[in-house]
Parts: structure tokens; C-alpha cells; sequence
């Protein structure tokens, strides 16, 4: 359950339900309760949300109508449900929702002038955020010129809606936007940067040809920085990042850990493979039975299509990921020959072990991303990098936290233990008081640092940062 709204008249609850071992953004229900005087509910009945249907984001508007966002079209698109009919506001093929992951999460939200209901939205297409505010009544969207191209957590109180917003060039901030002179103030940066533009890649967004004839999309920053050139005729090594989720978007905004790479000499690869969101039912559930496959495929085609298009050293590509970014790093790795060198951020190395020893919420996940468990066991056993070691010949740096709940530290130790025993060059750091993802700036800044010095070691670079040496298993 999730999303529980109640009427301005405190009378009606609306909220989200759904079963494993659908997760919410597969087939969540929207349900609607009249609440009775002692708190009771009553004439409980589903308002919308099938099987084919993921409902998000309910909320009532003043006047008691019921809004909320449905992906029956494909898109994730804005509805409104009174006197028992469910009605269209603007369709698009565009994503007004998102995969619901955490409580909290917000699209749109309401504005109310001269009595008229508007509606404040933010929506993605073709890769980016878009913001917007739709005239209810007569259902017409006016779009708003933003810098921003990445824009979360909307909400509207009186005549100002605030959101986080962020861009290639600008950091995420918390910024207000005026609803009647649509001005934008900045009222809080996540940071202060003062970095020289010439240390700054731009991102591109590339659509590539993948396997059985489709399409996916990837963000791609070449290398910059304004004190070095690369010699004639030398390309960059490359690294692919799959993102975690992976029901997730990589977005194109300031992030300095791309940029951290790109201004050491590395082109940067950052794939919304099959299954990632923001284009539409149909793209996200490509990866349903497939993951393992068309993920790995994704990312080494990301590769491949710069590797021809003479962007990147075809001999010095790399793959890296966490969570279940890091499972498709380690499969990529050990599946596919493309890549020379890899790192892991607790990644699964054991699928089944991972359907074992998980949280609730992820419990059934993998039955739609991989098959029922135990009735396709075999399947999870020939998709797990652990299984394979034989066919893994290139080194693998992994990295994990040792509180983490969700992938277990036993998941990288045994992958770690596997790559040393057959002689492959390997590190392992394991982060204390650290769960799923890095928090303690002393740890992202350590990891990241061990990365680069682990390339170092492969490819026989020198290093123009002071960087703390590590222990490489196996190096020759």
C-alpha cells in the first residue's frame, strides 16, 4: 500500500495497492473508501489499475475530483475520476509518473486563479524534464522555459511551486517558480561550485541501434579538460555506466562523478537500457525475463556504436555499475568479451542467493525480471556471474558496504574469491557503517579514487593525482 489521500471534505480515502510479485510501477491499483464518523471505511471499490496498468500518484483537487496518473496508454499520462468516469486530461507520449521506489515522490500539484483549476506538472520526454501547467477545464497545456532539464518533488502552495531542478551546467537546487510572473528563483544549491567551464563536458543524447531491431538511448560526455590534448590519432578509453533500478533514468545533469572521469582523459557512457523509464510500458517491460540479457546487450552495443563512430579506443572499454547496475556489470563481464575491465558497486554476483536474502519489497522482483522462483531455478543459476567464472578473463574491482541490506557484503566476497582464485587481477574495499550506496563523503571520495587507481594498474597510465595506493590481488 501507498499514496493515501484523503478528500477535502474528509469524507473519501483514496490510496495504491498492489501484489507481489508485481511492484507498483508494474500493476498498482488506485482504490477509493468513504471514511465514516468513527474512522471506518466503507463502499471500498478499485477506481482504476489492472495488470497492464501501473497507477501513481492520486491526489484530490479542491472541488473533490480525483486525479492521478496511468500507464495504460504506454505513457504515464494525467486522468481525473468523478462520478464514476475516468476521463483523459492531456495525452502525450510522455511520462508524468514515475517508478514508485520511495514515499514522497511528486509530478504535479494543483493551482487554483479566479476559481479555475490548474494543474503544475513535470513530465519527461525524450530523455528530459519538462515543466508545464495544464488548464483543467478547458485541457490545454502552456509549456515553461526552464534551464532546468531535470525537475522532481513539484509542489504548489498559494501561487508558487517549488521543485528540485538541476541541469547539465548547474547542480540540483531547491527553486521557486512564480506562478504568475513565471520567474525562477534559486533559493538553495546542493553546492557552490566554481569550476572553470573548460574542465566541464556537455552531455549528448544519443539514441543507438540494439538487438532485434530496436533502439536505446545513452548520455555520452567526451573527455574535457582544458590543460591537456590527446595526442594525434588518440582516442579516449571509455566507460559505460548501467545505471542501478533497473527500473531507473540516468538524466543529463551536472554530475561530478561523470565529470570526474571526463576531465582525467575518459570518454563517459551513461545507458538507459531496456527497462530504464522514461520511455514508456512498453520500453520498461522489454527487460521482464530478460535481465541479464538485453541489459549486458544495451551496454555493449553503447560501446560498440561509439567504438565505430572512432569516439572511443575500442581496446580500453570499460563497464561499471552498482546494485542491479552492478548485476549487469558483472554480467556484461562474464558473458561478453567486449569490455577489458569492470567495477562493481554491491553488485549481485548470485541471483539466487539474492532472491533469498532480500527485503520485502524487492522479494518478488526478480521472478518478473528473471522467472518464478523455484520452478525456473535453472535460469537464475545460468544468468548469475558466479556460476561462469571460466569465462571470465578480465580484472573486476568491486566495492560494497557492509551494513547493506539489500545486496549482501557475501555477494562480492564470493565474487572476490572466485576472481582470485583463478588468477585474475582483483580488489575488494569494503566500506564499514556504509549500506546500499555510499553516504560518508570520505568513502564516495575514497572509491571513486581506487577506481581510477586500479585503471591505472590495468592499462599502465600514470597518474596525475595523489592517489592512496591499493592492494590488487593477482597483478603482474
Amino acid at each position: 500500500y501507498s499514496s493515501l489521500v484523503i478528500s477535502p471534505d474528509n469524507r473519501k480515502l483514496a490510496f495504491l495497492a498492489w501484489n507481489h510479485p508485481d511492484m507498483p510501477w508494474d500493476a498498482a491499483e488506485l482504490w477509493l473508501a468513504d471514511i465514516e464518523d468513527n474512522g471506518d471505511l466503507k463502499n471500498l471499490k478499485k477506481v482504476a489499475g489492472s495488470k497492464n496498468e501501473s497507477i501513481f500518484l492520486p491526489r484530490f483537487a479542491n472541488d473533490g475530483t480525483l486525479y492521478f496518473v496511468s500507464d495504460k496508454t504506454n505513457f504515464w499520462n494525467l486522468y481525473r475520476y468523478s462520478t464514476g468516469v475516468i476521463e483523459a486530461i492531456y495525452p502525450m507520449d510522455a511520462e508524468f509518473g514515475l517508478p514508485l521506489w520511495v514515499f514522497g515522490m511528486s509530478t504535479y500539484d494543483f493551482y487554483y486563479d479566479n476559481d479555475k483549476t490548474y494543474i503544475v506538472c513535470t513530465y519527461n520526454k525524450d530523455g528530459f524534464d519538462n515543466l508545464a501547467i495544464i488548464d483543467v477545464e478547458n485541457k490545454k497545456l502552456l509549456e515553461i522555459e526552464t534551464e532546468f532539464t531535470y525537475i522532481s518533488n513539484l509542489v504548489v502552495k498559494d501561487d508558487k511551486a517549488l521543485f528540485i531542478g538541476a541541469s547539465a551546467k548547474n547542480p540540483k537546487s531547491i527553486v521557486q517558480l512564480d506562478l504568475k510572473t513565471k520567474e525562477f528563483e534559486v533559493l538553495k544549491k546542493s553546492r557552490e561550485l566554481n569550476i572553470n567551464p573548460g574542465y566541464i563536458s556537455s552531455p549528448e543524447y544519443l539514441e543507438f541501434p540494439t538487438e532485434n531491431n530496436k533502439t536505446a538511448y545513452m548520455i555520452y560526455y567526451p573527455p574535457k579538460n582544458k590543460d591537456f590534448l590527446a595526442k594525434k590519432n588518440e582516442k579516449p578509453p571509455l566507460i559505460v555506466k548501467s545505471h542501478g533500478g533497473p527500473t531507473a533514468q540516468s538524466v543529463a545533469i551536472l554530475n561530478l562523478e561523470i565529470q570526474y572521469w571526463t576531465s582525467r582523459g575518459f570518454a563517459f557512457a551513461d545507458v538507459n537500457y531496456s527497462g530504464s523509464t522514461g520511455y514508456g510500458r512498453e520500453y520498461r517491460q522489454r527487460l521482464y525475463g530478460n535481465w541479464g540479457i538485453l541489459d549486458v546487450d544495451d551496454c555493449a552495443n553503447a560501446a560498440n556504436y561509439l567504438a565505430k563512430k572512432n569516439l572511443v579506443d575500442e581496446n580500453k572499454l570499460i563497464i561499471r555499475g552498482g546494485s542491479a547496475g552492478g548485476y549487469t556489470t558483472l554480467a556484461a563481464l562474464t558473458f561478453r568479451d567486449i569490455f577489458k575491465v569492470g567495477a562493481s558497486y554491491y553488485g549481485i554476483s548470485d541471483l539466487e542467493a539474492f532472491h533469498t536474502d532480500t527485503h520485502k519489497f524487492e522479494a518478488k522482483y526478480d521472478e518478473k525480471l528473471i522467472g518464478k522462483y523455484p520452478e525456473q531455478k535453472q535460469i537464475y543459476f545460468d544468468r548469475s556471474p558466479i556460476n561462469f567464472i571460466d569465462q571470465l578473463s578480465c580484472p573486476i574491482i568491486l566495492f560494497q558496504g557492509e551494513d547493506d541490506k539489500i545486496v549482501p557484503p557475501n555477494q562480492a566476497k564470493l565474487m572476490f574469491d572466485a576472481l582470485k582464485k583463478k588468477n585474475l587481477p582483483t580488489a575488494y574495499i569494503l566500506f564499514e557503517k556504509e549500506g546500499h550506496g555510499f553516504r560518508r563523503a570520505e568513502n564516495i571520495e575514497k572509491a571513486i579514487d581506487s577506481e581510477l587507481y586500479f585503471y591505472s594498474k590495468i592499462f599502465g597510465f600514470e597518474l596525475s593525482d595523489d592517489i592512496e595506493s591499493i592492494t590488487i590481488q593477482n597483478l603482474k
